[in-house]
């Protein structure tokens, strides 16, 4: 959902806070006042921001604002990284099995992920709760010989088993 721009007579104030085509700041002008520099130069009048009084507007062509706009959301979703990526474990996990969940979840904390790892209880395995912890905890010993990690949220007994989430140091 993106916030709607104004341009030119969609703008409603009766004065703005005006900067030009080069970045200067021109300062409070009358609104027909910067709407007719913008129309002398050969620009659009852009609402940056309505949250200030009064509100800021730019001098810009209105398809390379928005252009850029778009750039530099792009540009932000590809830097977020951070995302939760989950590693499932076993109550009869083999050492092998452990292993390569554990590669797994070292791929996912050199990308800058946190790692939710999930221990599934079914049945009778639910009443062993204590031995569930040790395969947690064996886990993540045989995670930080890989890479040091830290327990944002230690072992925690959810409705199915247990959970707890990690991220690098």
């Amino acid at each position: 959902m993106q916030k709607r721009i104004f341009v030119n007579n969609q703008i409603r104030a009766k004065e703005v806070r005006l900067i030009d085509e080069k970045g200067a700041q021109v300062g409070v002008v009358s609104l027909e006042a910067a709407l007719s520099l913008a129309k002398e130069r050969g620009y659009d009048l852009i609402q940056v921001t309505e949250k200030v009084q009064p509100p800021v507007c730019k001098l810009a062509d209105y398809g390379k604002y928005l252009y850029q706009q778009d750039k530099k959301e792009r540009q932000y979703k590809k830097q977020q990284g951070g995302g939760l990526k989950e590693v499932r474990l076993t109550f009869n996990i083999s050492p092998h099995d452990m292993e390569t969940r554990a590669n797994q979840a070292q791929k996912f904390l050199l990308k800058g992920d946190r790692v939710r790892v999930a221990l599934r209880l079914r049945g009778r395995e639910k009443y062993l709760k204590n031995f569930a912890r040790g395969k947690a905890e064996k886990f993540v010993d045989m995670l930080n010989q890989k890479i040091p990690v830290k327990i944002e949220r230690g072992l925690q007994e959810e409705p199915r088993g247990l959970a707890m989430l990690l991220t690098k140091k």
